[in-house]
C-alpha cells in the first residue's frame, strides 16, 4: 500500500517538483512536465513521450541525453492533458520537428493528438508512434488496439537514438515504427496497487493466485492461476512471447533484448531467479540475447508483479539497423547505457510561470448568468467530492480507478477559474470557457478532455452579451455531443460517458422544441441521463481502457456515464433555485 502523501490530488505535481529537485542535472521543469535541462543540437527532432504519473521511471525518468528530450506527465494514471503536451513539446523543441510516442490509452491519444494538431497549426512538424506492445490486450489481427506497457522503452530509445544520429522526422517515426513492430510483452501480477488516499487496492488477487495477462493502471487480466514456482513462471512468459514473434523473424540465429520487468513491489532477487530461467529458455529456443535488462522501467506504483518483453534485433543473418542505434549511449535519471559526453547546460527562462488571461467584460445581463454559471460550476464540484470514492470504486472494476480523483482535480480548477473570471466581470460565455480549459488541463486523461470540449461548446452559445434562452443552451449541449462522439470516437453502447450524454442532449431538446422552459426540461433531460448511465452496467465496453475489461465489467456502470448523470441532475437543482430567486426579485 502507499503511505506517504499530503494532499491526494497533489501528489503528482508534488512527486514531480521532489524529482526535479532531486535530478537539476538532466531535466528542468516547465507546465505540465520536465524536459531536458541540457542543450540539443539546433535542428535534431525532439523526442517527446509521456503518459499518467504512477509509472516511474516512465516517464520523466526517461529525459536526458540519448532518450527523451521531454516527458508529458499527467496525474496518476490519467493522460496529460492537450495543453500539458503542447507546453513540453514547445519547450522540447530543437527546430526539428517533435516525434510523439506514448502507450496506446484512448487518453493519452485524445489529448496527444490534439496537442500535435495545435503544433502543427503553429508550423511546427510533429508525427507520432504509440506503443501497443501488450500481446494480451487485443489478437495480433488487431495489434493497433494494443495497449503499451514496458515495451516503451524499446520505442523511445530507438527513436531518441535515431535523432542522435541526425535522421530527420520521417526517418525517426519510420524506425520508430519498426521498433514497436518487433516489441512484445506479457505481464503478470500478485497483488494490486493502491493510490495515495484510497482505502483500497484498484484489484485484489486472493492470497496464492496470480492474476495473467493485467494491465499497468490495474486493467483486469486474461486469467487467475496459482502462484507457479520461479522456473515455471519464466516458462509462461517466454513461451507465451515465443508464440507471437514478430513478422520476418526465424528464432534460430535471431537477436534480442529480453527485458524483465518490476511492476513496483517485486525485488529484484526474485526477478533475477526467474531471468535464470527466461536466460536458458531463450538460448535453448536458438535466440542469441543481447544486452539484457532485469529491473523497474515501467512500473504501477506499487503493485507487486512482473513483465517480460522481447525485442527483437535482427532476424538470423539480419543487418539491423535496430541493433546499431541499441547501441547508443544514454544519460538520464534511471536509465544509463554506455558513456555520454559532458552536456551544456541548456540556460532558459522560468517556464513554470504562467500569465494571467486578460478578460473582456461582459454585459450586465451576461454578467448576471455567469454568477449562474458559477454556482454551478460549485455544484459540480460539491457533486464529485461527495461521489469521489464511489466513482473511483466504479471505475476500478470497469476502468483503471483514477475517474474519481481526475474528475476532482478538474471541478476544483474549473471553480477556480470560474471565480477569477466572475471577479473580474466577465460574462457567462467567457466564465464558462475559462472553467472548461482549467478543468481540462488539470483532470487530463479522457474525462477531462471531453469535459473540457462539453463545457466550451455550451460556453460558444452563452456568450457575453445578453441573457440566452433556452434554445440557446440546448444548442449548446447538443454542440457539446456532437463534438464528444467526432473527438473521442464513441458511440451509443460502447460504454462510456456519451450513453448519457446523448439522451441527455437529445431529452433535453425536445423539451425545450415542445415549449418547455430551460428548468423543467433539464430535469426531464437528467432523469434520462440518470436511466441511461444505470443502463451502462448491462454493456460489454468497446472503447477506452474498460475496452480490455471485457466481461469483468458487465454489472458495473460505466463511471464517466455516472458520473455526467450526478452532475446534470445537481445542476438541474441548482438552475431551479437560481430561477426561484430571480422570480422572486422580479416579483
Amino acid at each position: 500500500m502507499t503511505r506517504l502523501w499530503n494532499e491526494p490530488a497533489d501528489f503528482a505535481d508534488q512527486m514531480i517538483d521532489g524529482f526535479v529537485a532531486a535530478n537539476e542535472r538532466y531535466v528542468r521543469r516547465v507546465p505540465g512536465g520536465v524536459v531536458r535541462s541540457t542543450t540539443s543540437p539546433a535542428g535534431q527532432v525532439a523526442v517527446v513521450v509521456g503518459g499518467g504519473s504512477g509509472h516511474y521511471p516512465a516517464f520523466g525518468g526517461l529525459v536526458g541525453p540519448g532518450l527523451a528530450h521531454g516527458a508529458a506527465m499527467g496525474n496518476l494514471f490519467a493522460s496529460p492533458s492537450t495543453k500539458q503536451i503542447h507546453n513540453v513539446a514547445k519547450a522540447a523543441d530543437n527546430g526539428g520537428g517533435v516525434f510523439f510516442s506514448y502507450g496506446n490509452y484512448a487518453g493519452d491519444v485524445l489529448n496527444f493528438d490534439a496537442a500535435q494538431e495545435r503544433l502543427r497549426a503553429e508550423g511546427i512538424a510533429c508525427e507520432t508512434v504509440t506503443v501497443t506492445d501488450d500481446i494480451v490486450s487485443a489478437t495480433a489481427d488487431e495489434k493497433r488496439k494494443r495497449r503499451g506497457i514496458a515495451g516503451d522503452l524499446t520505442v523511445f530509445r530507438i527513436a531518441a537514438a535515431a535523432a542522435e544520429t541526425g535522421a530527420d522526422l520521417a526517418e525517426v517515426t519510420r524506425l520508430a515504427r519498426l521498433a514497436n513492430e518487433r516489441t512484445r510483452s506479457f505481464g503478470v501480477a500478485f497483488t494490486g496497487c493502491t493510490l495515495p488516499g484510497a482505502e483500497q487496492p484498484l484489484f485484489t488477487v486472493p492470497e496464492g493466485r496470480m492474476a495473467v495477462g493485467l494491465g499497468i493502471h490495474g486493467e483486469p487480466g486474461i486469467d487467475e492461476t496459482d502462484i507457479p514456482t520461479a522456473d515455471g513462471l519464466a516458462e509462461l512468459l517466454v513461451s507465451r512471447l515465443l508464440d507471437e514473434v514478430p513478422d520476418g523473424v526465424e528464432l534460430a540465429g535471431a537477436r534480442v533484448v529480453p527485458i524483465l520487468n518490476g511492476l513496483g513491489s517485486l525485488k529484484y532477487e526474485e526477478m533475477f531467479v526467474v531471468y535464470r530461467r527466461v536466460a536458458q529458455l531463450i538460448t535453448d529456443a536458438g535466440v542469441e540475447i543481447v544486452d539484457p535488462h532485469v529491473g523497474e522501467y515501467c512500473t504501477s506504483f506499487d503493485m507487486a508483479g512482473t513483465s517480460l518483453t522481447l525485442f527483437w534485433l535482427a532476424g538470423a543473418g539480419e543487418d539491423s539497423e535496430l541493433a546499431a542505434l541499441w547501441d547508443t549511449p544514454v544519460d538520464t535519471p534511471a536509465y544509463r547505457r554506455g558513456s555520454v559526453s559532458p552536456q551544456q547546460p541548456r540556460v532558459a527562462a522560468d517556464s513554470t510561470a504562467t500569465v494571467a488571461e486578460a478578460v473582456e467584460p461582459g454585459d450586465e445581463a451576461s454578467q448576471s448568468v455567469a454568477r449562474t454559471v458559477l454556482a454551478a460550476v460549485r455544484t459540480m464540484v460539491d457533486t464529485i467530492d461527495t461521489h469521489v470514492d464511489e466513482l473511483g470504486r466504479i471505475d476500478a472494476i470497469a476502468g483503471d480507478g483514477d475517474h474519481g480523483i481526475g474528475m476532482q482535480r478538474g471541478s476544483h480548477a474549473a471553480l477556480a477559474a470560474a471565480t477569477a473570471a466572475v471577479d473580474a466581470g466577465a460574462g457567462a460565455g467567457t466564465t464558462l470557457a475559462h472553467a472548461a480549459d482549467a478543468w481540462s488541463d488539470k483532470a487530463g486523461g479522457t474525462s477531462g478532455a471531453l469535459w473540457g470540449v462539453i463545457l466550451n461548446a455550451v460556453a460558444g452559445k452563452l456568450g457575453d452579451q445578453g441573457r440566452p434562452d433556452a434554445a440557446a443552451i440546448a444548442t449548446g449541449v447538443a454542440a457539446g455531443s456532437r463534438g464528444v462522439t467526432d473527438y473521442g470516437k464513441a458511440e451509443v453502447g460502447d460504454k462510456t460517458l456519451v450513453d448519457a450524454l446523448v439522451p441527455f442532449s437529445s431529452a433535453l431538446t425536445q423539451a425545450v422544441d415542445g415549449g418547455a422552459g430551460l428548468t423543467d426540461a433539464w430535469r426531464t433531460a437528467a432523469d434520462a441521463a440518470t436511466r441511461a448511465a444505470a443502463a451502462t452496467a448491462d454493456l460489454l465496453p468497446r472503447m477506452g481502457r474498460a475496452r480490455t475489461h471485457g466481461q469483468n465489467s458487465v454489472g458495473t456502470p460505466d463511471p464517466g456515464a455516472i458520473s455526467l448523470a450526478l452532475i446534470v441532475t445537481a445542476v438541474g437543482e441548482t438552475l431551479a433555485a437560481e430561477n426561484s430567486v430571480k422570480e422572486s426579485a422580479d416579483v
